[in-house]
């Protein structure tokens, strides 16, 4: 079975031009003894909006580890693939991102809800997973209301998996199940039960992503408790092995945070947990990769600040329309958000240093920053937007290597 390393981080790359620039950042973690997967990847939503076809990431990703004689393992991911868009993805991924959030609340059929009942008879009481201390109590209405919330996606999720498991042959790609877009985060007791219905349908689950408790908003830091996200993401890891032992899952199995990019508060505690505890860790990033760009370009200054001053007074005028796909992982004060008049007399610092993730800066907006997450259908629709990548390739690269390994990895890894 083909298998991550210690360590995965996925690299999103919307205008395919930063391979080198993110895999440079990925070196350099690497050289300090961290093994880390590179994982290439975008979803159907992204290639939809620029106008991309899934094989050109496979492409950039192949050209990257040429370039730069990577002769590691790295993968690329179909991202947040479901029943109607993974026929798309088989030929060029290896890595396949489940995604059933569209599914979960929808109910199965009582029959295969008498079954899974049936099966969690046992666990029925004070419930114990080595390493935390307080049992859970598991009822029967509680299994009920799970089953009810999560059995049908887990089905579909199996389906799902056959589909890519009749193309690529059993054990010749990374399995993930993705269930982060969703508006209540799933407690540890309940991923536990989760994971027994993956495994009765036979998904050999390598990386798996719960929401977790707080706001995993786009391109900006955690927004919550840290000291209930400590816990939770403690606990998460403890029941990822129990699972290992009761349903014969992947040992390799870890973590996936999705939207991980920029959570700076919680990187530090997530590296002090897996080192504690000696697990791995799979996280992705995505726009932080194209924020970089859009900063990069700031810095270039003349045609590529006036650019981005040009893409930003657009968003403003479609905050509606580009805000609405993602309104469940964005928070942004529209009366914090500079006018479009203020920002034309910005200088190049001035437009970076309201981009860039440096959250003590006292020009830092992170409104403003999520607004130009969100924007990058604008740059998609310019046909400017490429050529200046190019033009202006090497301010750009520092940009995205810095952020990769200065802003992300050295904080996980706690280097200094």
């Amino acid at each position: 079975m083909k298998q991550l390393a210690k360590y995965s981080f996925g690299l999103g790359d919307r205008f395919y031009h930063q391979g080198e620039a993110q895999l440079k950042g990925v070196i350099k973690a690497v050289e300090q003894g961290y093994p880390i997967s590179p994982v290439w990847n975008k979803s159907h939503r992204e290639h939809t909006t620029i106008g991309t076809k899934p094989a050109s990431v496979r492409a950039e990703a192949d050209a990257t580890v040429k370039a730069l004689n990577w002769t590691d393992k790295y993968f690329v991911d179909a991202d947040h693939i479901n029943l109607d868009t993974v026929d798309g993805f088989l030929d060029s991924a290896d890595f396949f991102t489940i995604d059933v959030a569209g599914y979960i609340g929808k109910k199965a059929d009582q029959s295969e809800i008498d079954a899974f009942l049936a099966a969690c008879k046992s666990d029925l009481g004070a419930f114990t997973i080595k390493g935390i201390a307080e049992p859970f109590e598991v009822t029967k209405a509680f299994l009920t209301e799970l089953a009810n919330q999560y059995l049908f996606a887990s089905i579909k999720a199996g389906e799902i998996y056959r589909i890519i498991e009749k193309a690529k042959g059993k054990g010749n790609f990374i399995t993930e199940v993705s269930m982060d877009e969703v508006p209540n985060p799933q407690t540890p007791i309940e991923l536990f039960f989760i994971l027994k219905m993956l495994a009765a349908q036979k998904i050999p689950v390598q990386t798996i992503a719960p929401k977790f408790t707080g706001r995993f908003n786009k391109g900006v830091d955690y927004v919550g408790d840290l000291t209930v996200f400590a816990k939770e993401f403690e606990q998460d890891l403890l029941v990822l092995d129990h699972a290992v032992e009761a349903f014969g899952i992947p040992a390799e199995i870890k973590l996936s945070v999705h939207s991980g990019s920029d959570k700076f508060s919680i990187y530090p505690i997530m590296g002090d947990i897996l080192a504690k505890l000696d697990k791995g860790l799979h996280i992705k990033t995505a726009g932080t990769t194209w924020l970089e760009e859009t900063i990069g370009l700031s810095m270039a200054g003349g045609e590529g600040l006036a650019f981005i001053k040009g893409l930003y007074a657009k968003a403003l005028s479609k905050i509606d329309e580009l805000c609405a796909p993602y309104a469940d992982v964005i928070d942004i004060d529209v009366s914090q958000l500079p006018t479009k008049e203020q920002v034309a007399d910005w200088t190049a610092d001035d437009m970076a240093n309201a981009l860039r993730h440096i959250p003590d800066h006292p020009q830092y907006n992170p409104n403003m920053r999520q607004l130009v997450h969100v924007g990058y259908k604008l740059a998609a629709q310019s046909p400017d937007y490429i050529p200046l990548l190019e033009k202006y390739a090497d301010i750009i690269g520092d940009c995205v290597t810095e952020n990769i390994y200065d802003r992300h990895l050295k904080r996980l890894f706690n280097l200094s």
